[in-house]
């Protein structure tokens, strides 16, 4: 039984550093996520919150991370904050828009797909727009 002493702390101080490891993945992503935020961003500034945009003149959505997306209109950028973060949701998926008419609203539902995947993530709901102008 002592000799299994020995491979539990080894176990243990692995799974350690796996955590340690998953922790700097996140601090890295989340780092990456600001700085194109205030990128996208810089020299804007906030307008009054709206809960719609129109959806044949916006480009996008650019994922920022599983809180924030925007979309792009001529020289207005809007932000939209999900009410709650989207589990899975990161920069480079593809993302599926639920719309109920012809305008992007706060009450639409996204799910995530990570191309290459088959199965979407879960529904998540659309926050108001901010829009951002120079």
């Amino acid at each position: 039984m002592r000799a299994a002493a020995p491979a539990r702390i080894l176990l243990a101080m692995v799974a350690l550093a796996g955590c340690t490891a998953s922790a700097e993945l996140s601090d890295t992503s989340k780092a990456r996520a600001e700085r194109e935020l205030a990128k996208a961003l810089a020299g804007r500034t906030a307008g009054e919150p709206v809960d719609c945009i129109r959806a044949d003149r916006s480009n996008g959505p650019q994922i920022i991370d599983g809180d924030t997306l925007l979309y792009r209109e001529m020289g207005t950028v809007w932000r939209n904050d999900l009410p709650a973060a989207c589990p899975g949701m990161q920069p480079g998926d593809i993302l599926i828009v639920e719309m109920f008419g012809s305008q992007l609203c706060s009450s639409d539902r996204v799910r995530a797909v990570t191309p290459g995947a088959n199965i979407p993530g879960p529904q998540c709901r659309l926050g108001k727009f901010t829009p951002y102008r120079k």
